[in-house]
């Protein structure tokens, strides 16, 4: 977006050297290699030859297109700055520190469920916080023939159903124990298990993650419940 407010056309691109636009490139994204800005400096150059419309007729284009960066840009400072104060409010809550205890829940998602649950004694049992989440499932069996349906409803959280989906992809998923050993170990072992276990029943894999969402609402329930943590679970 900076880049793009510095060098707004193909004809400013096109006007200043390589090694400039590479410079340019690395003091706005400082967080990024040389290479990696040398790398994005060839690519806009690239662009800018194969843009058609090299000349631009009118300035008031530019000036738009101005206005909306530095829109855009205020826009995003405003929603880094909620997610800080919400970080910080999030901090001094016990709920934040047991959540962030299961493994694939850091703090960006442990907040967000917080927000969408509210108080955990809202709910009944893990079933009505699940149904809060908007998943409802269900097995149909007939004989030898079983058909497992687990639907999400129009009625749930979808904030809180993206946040836990999250959640569970990030715990199935392989993670290096050590950086200096190459044993690789599920960040969370007790729910890579019941989704392997579900993959060996048959169900598809979005069955199968929905089962997680489940079985993780299922945990925080009791963890919010109990105000203990995810290791002091059987």
């Amino acid at each position: 977006m900076l880049t793009l407010l510095a060098f707004p056309t193909s004809k400013a691109v096109l006007s200043v050297s390589d090694k400039e636009l590479t410079d340019k490139i690395a003091s706005l994204c400082t967080s990024r290699s040389e290479l990696w800005a040398k790398e994005k400096a060839q690519k806009l150059k690239e662009a800018a030859l194969r843009n058609p419309f090299q000349k631009n007729l009118y300035q008031s284009h530019i000036f738009n297109l101005e206005i909306l960066i530095r829109i855009v840009l205020q826009y995003q400072e405003h929603l880094s700055n909620i997610a800080d104060e919400t970080d910080a409010l999030a901090k001094e809550i016990e709920e934040y520190e047991i959540l962030q205890s299961i493994p694939g829940i850091g703090e960006k998602i442990a907040a967000t469920i917080i927000s969408e649950i509210g108080e955990i004694d809202r709910f009944n049992n893990a079933k009505n916080l699940v149904a809060f989440a908007g998943i409802d499932p269900s097995v149909y069996s007939s004989g030898k023939f079983t058909v497992s349906v687990i639907r999400i409803t129009k009625r749930g959280s979808c904030r809180l159903l993206h946040a836990l989906y999250m959640a569970v992809q990030s715990g199935i998923r392989d993670a290096r124990k050590k950086k200096t050993t190459e044993e690789i170990i599920p960040r969370n072992k007790k729910l890579r298990e019941f989704y392997e276990k579900k993959q060996e029943e048959g169900k598809p894999f979005r069955v199968a993650i929905i089962a997680c969402v489940n079985k993780l609402l299922h945990w925080i329930y009791a963890l919010l419940k109990s105000r203990t943590t995810f290791q002091d679970i059987a």
